[in-house]
């Protein structure tokens, strides 16, 4: 497949840019309690107060945390090296740490597109000065309940290309929108905009079975309480609801599992997405990959 030219746009602030919004210190921001639980720097105090909380009242949220990014990491590698992808749109993406989706996928594409996507305007600022010399990344300020103005933006930058497959990431994000901002019509606007051969993942957090594991859904249950309470977002969705997120797309196998199962490499392996789950909280988040027929 030829590669198409790096984008015609500006690293530098006030070049192609929005400026960004001034950042909101006083309530908690899911980007900068993520950043906290995967041990980065960017948050402040009523953030942290937000992460303290939920792992007081389910002890273990931080390995969803760490779970949901191993994940991610595994399916970029998956979809880089062994699919192909050279354009990667990661919407929630949060803010920068270490293993983020270009470096994964330039692993084996050198020159993959990568679209960064996050409302919060700490992600923008950080991800500026890190991909300042970077060619074939971006980082957008807009929102996943605004799918179509995130596409576009990033094909007027000549950052993706629609006639060709796009890998839309989706990590860790859907479960932070409610019913009302109707995930599965966003889900499906997604697809709808993107050509065969384009692949989906999604994780999301997953309410277990009361039935077959009634601890776990207890411990779902008492985390979405703590969510909501604090962040007035983060839903546990059964399965089958997460499942219709991929509408009529080829899963990949192992189809959509808890994440530890989501394609594990070996205990001793050192690469980055080998970090695996402990069992207490494994079953209240899943995750899975498909592909555009």
């Amino acid at each position: 497949m030829p590669r198409f030219e790096s984008p015609k746009f500006m690293k530098r602030a006030g070049g192609a840019y929005t400026e960004p919004t001034p950042i909101e210190s006083d309530k908690a921001s899911i980007a900068r309690v993520y950043s906290y639980y995967l041990g980065g720097k960017d948050h402040f105090e009523i953030d942290r107060d937000m992460a303290n909380y939920a792992e007081s009242v389910v002890p273990g949220v931080t390995d969803l945390a760490l779970g949901n990014r191993a994940f991610v990491q595994r399916a970029t590698r998956y979809l880089a090296a062994e699919r192909g992808i050279e354009q990667f749109l990661d919407i929630g993406s949060g803010l920068p740490t270490d293993g983020n989706v270009h470096e994964i996928a330039h692993e084996s594409v050198p020159d993959a597109h990568v679209a960064y996507v996050d409302n919060d305007p700490i992600v923008l600022a950080h991800g500026r000065a890190l991909l300042e010399n970077n060619r074939t990344t971006l980082v957008l300020q807009n929102d996943l309940t605004r799918p179509e103005e995130v596409l576009t933006e990033a094909e007027r930058l000549g950052l993706l290309d629609l006639q060709r497959p796009v890998a839309v990431m989706l990590g860790g994000i859907l479960h932070h929108l409610s019913d009302a901002e109707d995930p599965g019509g966003i889900a499906r606007r997604l697809r709808d905009a993107v050509v065969s051969g384009s692949c989906l993942a999604v994780s999301h957090f997953c309410e277990p079975d009361s039935a077959q594991f009634p601890d776990e859904a207890d411990r779902a249950r008492r985390l979405q309480a703590a969510f909501q309470e604090r962040l007035k977002a983060g839903l546990w969705r059964t399965a089958e609801r997460i499942q219709s997120y991929f509408g009529d797309w080829n899963l990949v196998e192992p189809g959509l599992v808890p994440l530890n199962r989501w394609r594990p490499l070996p205990p001793d392996a050192k690469s980055l997405g080998s970090y695996t789950m402990p069992p207490r909280n494994a079953k209240l988040i899943v995750g899975g990959v498909a592909v555009k027929p």
